[in-house]
């Protein structure tokens, strides 16, 4: 029974030149990838386990396959747009004191105001 999903703007872009590119539909495309994924993964070439320990600094990366350096690259720029709590929590105290908390496209220095003490 199909079901549907939700997928980042980002990744449906992907997905419908590609489905274009090899004459599939975007389902037929996205299923054609599953199952290449899934042949990798059983491949032997292939260690879930050793991208996540790579990913928490256990292992090297140079120690992957290719193949893992490539999902291990994807989900490590994945991981790097998200901020953590603690970033989370250091802007926070920047902006109550008014203080620099990032930079404009032009490379200027964004200030947000203080709060107005009472």
């Amino acid at each position: 029974m199909p079901q549907s999903i939700k997928l980042a703007d980002d990744i449906m872009k992907i997905v419908r030149r590609e489905s274009e590119l090899q004459s599939r539909s975007i389902a037929g495309q996205i299923a054609h990838w599953v199952r290449i994924g899934r042949a990798i993964e059983k491949s032997g070439n292939f260690d879930h386990a050793r991208i996540t320990a790579a990913l928490a600094g256990d292992i090297e990366t140079i120690d992957l396959t290719d193949e893992e350096k490539d999902v291990w690259l994807d989900s490590f720029v994945e991981k790097m747009a998200q901020p953590g709590s603690d970033e989370d929590a250091f802007f926070a105290r920047r902006r109550q004191l008014g203080q620099g908390v990032g930079l404009d496209a032009a490379g200027n220095l964004v200030r947000e105001k203080a709060a107005h003490k009472a």
